[in-house]
């Protein structure tokens, strides 16, 4: 029983390390034979965020999901996709998070709205403060 409980206890585990052994994604590190898509391409990525690392753009981090996302970028610039084109296609994979540059939507409004809302009530409260003493 003992034997048994081993062996299926190792053949779950398998699967598992195998998940890091795959192999990066081929331009995940190999750069776009033209200069100029390649320009765009780490332009693009320096304002993506790894969504492993969260806290570094996918062109510094060494993640593999930030690989994989290099990759992405990479092919589809080289197919002739525009930059914002793939940065639109990557937010709607995975969410507004992905991009550092904030885009105004439906779900973020608030976001920006807010800390107007919030000026112009201080500003009113200034105003009543110290404008009725004058």
């Amino acid at each position: 029983m003992k034997l048994l409980f081993a062996l299926v206890l190792g053949s779950l585990a398998v699967p598992l390390s195998a998940q890091g052994d795959a192999p990066p994604a081929p331009y995940a590190y190999r750069q776009l034979e033209d200069p100029a898509q390649e320009a765009a391409a780490q332009e693009l990525m320096e304002t993506l965020r790894c969504l492993k690392c969260q806290s570094q753009s996918i062109a510094d981090s060494d993640a593999s999901m930030a690989g994989d996302m290099r990759h992405q970028v990479r092919i589809r610039i080289a197919a002739g996709e525009e930059p914002e084109e793939v940065r639109a296609w990557l937010m709607q994979r995975y969410g507004d998070y992905v991009s550092y540059a904030p885009v105004v939507s439906r779900s973020t409004w608030p976001l920006f709205a807010l800390p107007a809302v919030f000026l112009l009530l201080v500003a009113g409260v200034l105003w009543r403060r110290f404008g009725k003493n004058s």
